[in-house]
């Protein structure tokens, strides 16, 4: 009868803490919509981000397996690592601030 009682005890103790930090509510408004303003911009850049990357690698693969030779390859490339690394730079500087 102990033992039952002591694993309820803890589940019920186990429950709040998981619980806890959704429980708790926001000071603010104004803080909320700055970060929702703040959180919108960086995820801008950071889909930005995996969106040269994600062409950088399958023009990569592409090159690899053939399906694009090594002139178009060099035409394409520059302009995809340039983009790359100016979304890598804006998002270094979001998150600076």
């Amino acid at each position: 009868m102990i033992g039952l009682l002591l694993g309820a005890l803890v589940a019920v103790a186990a429950v709040v803490i998981v619980s806890l930090p959704y429980l708790r509510g926001r000071d603010a408004d104004g803080d909320l919509e700055m970060t929702t303003s703040r959180g919108e911009e960086r995820m801008a850049l950071v889909e930005e981000r995996d969106r040269t990357l994600a062409a950088l690698k399958e023009l990569e693969f592409d090159h690899r397996t053939g399906k694009i030779d090594d002139e178009d390859y060099r035409e394409l490339v520059g302009p995809l690592r340039r983009a790359a690394a100016a979304a890598l730079q804006a998002l270094d500087a979001a998150d600076a601030d």
